[in-house]
């Protein structure tokens, strides 16, 4: 039988066509860091992203090289990500955050052959040439540079034809652990990603949305937002400043609807509020939260400001998403404890990805979904790595699932809860610690503006807690004061050992709390 349907290959261009054709004057305003705003819309960026393409052709890049990105959220680099894969070639996206060894490591391991940077790198960018030697070409994307590379073009070519399957976006992890590794996405996945990102359930963006993505575009795929917004119609608002005072005026001036950060920006917008009596916009209504579990403290505020935070569970290697606090059924029967607790839970997959959770003794075993046997996660779909870029072997089993490193129970609705990373767990007396749930205790106590947990070594329990807190401003707390606090809210065998004021708590390159520098720090504390 010879099937009657029409063979439409999902490439990734089909989303700013579809963007400039049917949303073309909606809006995308960037706030650069010299403080000038500007206006374009959809089909202003598939003008220029043929433009570059043409560009990127006649300097002899073919399909399949990697085309390096090193810039904050503007509306050139979203451009760019465009011009990059309508020339067939892939977007290498580049975390500046990352460690000069890293950045060295990435760009030759990716082989880039053009690299487009912000002129804030340049320094970075200077320093790191003689240690990328496949890099031909450097563009500024924001002095001017850019625009006149564009210049040349009349931007009317064609996109350089691909299938489905080619790679269209390589990213690294932030390499906690060794040497980062490379997620090489495909048109397809992406695709397929970002029909789901389109879901009510996901991120739920339509033409009234008006997006603040305080996410970098360099992290995870840039949650698929690049993708996402231009498909449905939704105002994107972008600044390359992370700041919580631009966050605020732009919010208020573009009236936006959503944002979506990492905890630590919440953290830091709160703490911005405080010191000066400012209130969110009343136009905001949804906040994604990210990259890490937000502590109920911060879930209970969003609430009571009128915000619904959506926590969303993913990864690099899941494109990032995996899992959504979106609302249950009976979400209006619920009282605020109550939607605070669903809502720090990570939530549901979409349809397309799968979760389950595995004995950690035993891979082979999984573990029924009863809200109470914590296991490591595993999770595979269509959007979730199979084999990291230049591996020799596959990163999954047989069945396809992959091992995300977490700890997590899932409950007999389906939704997931985190308990740890599997390399965090606190192992004392025999019997695990989950520091994720010790840290969320932690912040609910007025005064602590963050909190982390780490095992330090112990010659009796193998292990025990040390808590590393960071007060509000103007607040005072001692670590009495917090072990008496959280007695009653974790087990006794729980409360930490010992308490750590400091003025601050590293993080990761991608915002996550690095455990490893506070092992680090306190291990012969």
């Amino acid at each position: 039988m010879i099937a009657t349907m029409q063979d439409w290959d999902m490439v990734l261009t089909h989303v700013i066509d579809h963007g400039a054709r049917e949303h073309g004057n909606r809006e995308i305003v960037t706030r650069w860091s010299d403080g000038r705003i500007t206006r374009s819309n959809y089909a202003n960026v598939r003008h220029d992203a043929v433009r570059l393409a043409e560009a990127l052709r006649a300097m002899g890049i073919a399909p399949g090289d990697r085309v390096g990105v090193m810039a904050m959220n503007h509306v050139h680099q979203l451009s760019a990500w465009y011009g990059i894969i309508g020339a067939g070639a892939v977007i290498h996206t580049i975390n500046p955050r990352l460690f000069a060894d890293q950045l060295a490591f990435i760009v030759t391991h990716a082989d880039d052959r053009v690299l487009f940077y912000d002129a804030a790198f340049a320094p970075l960018v200077e320093a790191l040439k003689p240690r990328w030697p496949s890099v031909e070409r450097y563009v500024c994307l924001d002095n001017g540079e850019y625009e006149a590379l564009l210049a040349g073009y009349a931007g009317n070519a064609r996109w350089t034809p691909v299938d489905e399957r080619d790679p269209a976006l390589l990213c690294y992890t932030s390499g906690t652990t060794g040497d980062p590794k490379g997620v090489l996405y495909t048109h397809r996945s992406n695709m397929l990603h970002l029909l789901s990102g389109m879901q009510p359930i996901v991120f739920g963006y339509g033409p009234r949305t008006v997006a603040l993505p305080i996410v970098p575009l360099f992290h995870a795929n840039g949650w698929g937002l690049a993708w996402v917004s231009p498909a449905v119609g939704a105002k994107l608002v972008l600044s390359t400043l992370n700041d919580p005072a631009i966050w605020c005026e732009l919010m208020e001036a573009e009236k936006v609807t959503d944002i979506g950060g990492v905890p630590t920006v919440f953290i830091a917008l709160f703490q911005y509020l405080d010191a000066t009596g400012r209130a969110m916009p009343p136009t905001l209504k949804r906040a994604v939260i990210g990259g890490s579990a937000p502590p109920p403290a911060m879930v209970r505020r969003l609430l009571e400001m009128g915000i619904d935070p959506a926590h969303a569970w993913g990864m690099t290697e899941t494109s990032p998403i995996g899992t959504t606090s979106h609302h249950p059924a009976n979400w209006d029967e619920m009282d605020l404890d109550q939607r605070v607790a669903s809502k720090v839970q990570q939530g549901r997959p979409p349809f397309g990805v799968e979760i389950r959770c595995v004995d950690l003794d035993d891979p082979a075993r999984v573990l029924p979904r009863d809200g109470t046997t914590p296991g490591a996660l595993e999770v595979r779909g269509p959007w979730v790595v199979r084999r990291y870029f230049r591996a020799e072997a596959d990163c999954v089993n047989p069945d396809q699932w992959f091992a995300t490193g977490d700890v997590a129970v899932i409950h007999l609705d389906g939704s997931l809860q985190l308990t740890d990373r599997t390399k965090d767990l606190i192992k004392s007396g025999g019997e695990w610690i989950s520091s994720v749930e010790l840290e969320n205790a932690a912040m609910g106590h007025p005064a602590v503006a963050e909190a982390a947990a780490i095992g330090v070594p112990h010659p009796k329990w193998d292990e025990r807690p040390v808590l590393v807190v960071v007060l509000k401003p103007g607040q005072a707390a001692s670590a009495e004061d917090l072990r008496e606090f959280l007695r009653g809210r974790v087990a006794n065998w729980w409360l930490p050992d010992a308490v750590h004021f400091v003025d601050e708590i590293p993080h990761t390159a991608t915002g996550k709390i690095s455990k490893l520098a506070l092992r680090a720090m306190f291990a012969a504390q």
